[in-house]
């Protein structure tokens, strides 16, 4: 698996939410559905400075498939999302409607 440097994921944050970033801390995640894994990495928990709604955000790539590039996700904590396995669900879902 690889893994980005925390920097690109700064960049992802605060180019996609407006504001500055700085890592809180880093979460080794495993989802599973249905005995299978879905997803399995590192999110990165950051604190946000000068955004209006939102104190964190958790962030993370993924390889982009029959590619050598990655896709960076920065998802707020706001409800309903409040964890970074929340997080990690619901951009699965997301990308999942969208290809649907």
């Amino acid at each position: 698996m690889v893994e980005v440097d925390t920097d690109q994921l700064k960049k992802a944050v605060e180019v996609q939410h407006g504001c500055k970033a700085t890592v809180f801390q880093s979460v080794p995640i495993k989802d599973s559905f249905g005995g299978k894994t879905v997803w399995e990495g590192v999110v990165y928990v950051f604190s946000l400075i000068g955004h209006p709604t939102a104190k964190r955000a958790y962030a993370w790539s993924a390889p982009i498939e029959e590619s050598d590039k990655r896709r960076f996700f920065a998802v707020l904590h706001q409800a309903p999302i409040t964890s970074p396995v929340e997080a990690v669900r619901a951009a699965i879902v997301a990308e999942k409607r969208a290809t649907q």
